[in-house]
């Protein structure tokens, strides 16, 4: 039978080896991902000279603040465990856990496509927290999705504006191409064992494959609905 005990930080100690693997490992992949974000479009000037209006500059610089303060409320549940992420803010791009954050963004296009995509494959990871066997994270959860969800929210709203004239369609439906595989992957090998304990010990709901399945279903409508063609989900895949 699955794992259904609620967990704090002071019953880890006493927690099944297993458990306590997973449960730094996931966390730690986490704020690998909230700190992956800024390490992309900072450097590449979306939140400086290349932001298309003030607006857009003031709205990147909000993004970015508020995922590296999600970044920050993961690790401090990481040291309520005794351990520290706090070496992945230095981490090179090209190490980090997912492939969509080692990549770059050559147009504007490419930022919205990542908010409208990869946020949104965020507020999936982070909706296999709810109801999890580790508490704390019931506590900062909350506010980090209603944050992630307004990041998913500007991305639509700014791909529906490119989607507006041709120029933009065109180069909306090259970022596409770009970060569909890469959203598509962000989910991990469909048959992973590490899933399934994942969810014997609580600390997910769905398997990878559900995930992907159910974020096809709900973003494949809304692309058609810009006018745009929905990439092969197969092609440029490495986890399938």
């Amino acid at each position: 039978m699955a794992f259904t005990d609620k967990v704090t930080a002071k019953d880890f100690p006493k927690m099944d080896k297993e458990y306590q693997d997973l449960l730094v490992r996931v966390l730690t992949i986490q704020a690998d991902c909230e700190i992956g974000g800024p390490n992309i479009y900072v450097p590449q000037g979306w939140t400086g000279p290349r932001a298309p209006t003030p607006e857009d500059l003031w709205k990147m610089g909000k993004t970015a603040t508020e995922e590296v303060d999600h970044f920050r409320k993961f690790n401090r549940l990481l040291n309520d465990l005794g351990r520290d992420a706090s070496w992945v803010i230095w981490r090179p791009r090209n190490e980090r856990y997912v492939e969509a954050f080692r990549a770059d963004m050559p147009t504007w296009a490419d930022v919205a496509v990542f908010g409208f995509l990869m946020d949104r494959v965020g507020r999936y990871q982070l909706e296999e927290f709810i109801d999890c066997s580790y508490l704390p994270v019931s506590e900062i959860l909350p506010d980090i999705l209603k944050e992630e969800e307004g990041h998913v929210n500007y991305g639509t709203m700014k791909l529906i504006e490119l989607c507006r004239t041709p120029e933009g369609r065109e180069e909306a439906q090259a970022a596409l191409n770009r970060w569909y595989p890469l959203a598509l992957d962000s989910f991990g090998q469909s048959e992973s064992r590490r899933s399934e304990r994942y969810i014997y010990w609580g600390l997910k709901r769905r398997t990878n494959a559900q995930q992907r399945q159910e974020f096809m279903a709900e973003v494949e409508p809304l692309i058609r609905k810009m006018g745009l063609q929905v990439p092969d989900p197969l092609a440029g895949r490495k986890y399938l």
